[in-house]
């Protein structure tokens, strides 16, 4: 059987005033439910980040154009974004792609909590199809097709 490994890993200084009322903010803002959703995002941008890192040193075009792409189609970057891009991302660009928040901006959710609620109950689809995970990233183009069933 194979060990399940974790997304994400906790903060070196567990109680960092400054980290906690960043955290409280982002957790207010996108509706987060626990700390390991804001160390997962974390996670992603650092795994993208150090990408960019190690392209800008080896000049790989096809690797570069690979990532910039799929940050692209994900809608963390704009169309003619470059490795510097990348390596300016945040963890809001991250949080604001996850389907929870989508819902919420769309309008489809009263507040953040309300747009988790309505997911995790099965009442978002996308062309006919539940995802039952608030963190899912969503692309640009499956950001048109999410709906409201009750």
């Amino acid at each position: 059987m194979k060990k399940i490994k974790k997304k994400y890993e906790r903060p070196k200084k567990m109680f960092d005033k400054q980290r906690i009322e960043k955290d409280k903010e982002l957790f207010k803002t996108y509706g987060l439910k626990a700390k390991n959703e804001i160390w997962r995002a974390e996670a992603i941008l650092r795994k993208y980040r150090r990408l960019a890192r190690e392209l800008t040193g080896k000049e790989n075009k096809e690797k570069e154009k690979l990532i910039i792409d799929k940050l692209i189609k994900l809608g963390m970057l704009d169309d003619g974004a470059t490795l510097d891009d990348i390596l300016g991302l945040t963890i809001e660009k991250i949080l604001e792609r996850r389907l929870q928040t989508i819902v919420f901006r769309k309008g489809l959710a009263n507040t953040a909590n309300h747009a988790r609620q309505l997911i995790v109950h099965g009442h978002v689809v996308f062309d006919g199809r539940k995802i039952p995970y608030p963190s899912y990233l969503v692309s640009k183009e499956e950001e048109g097709m999410i709906q409201i069933i009750k």
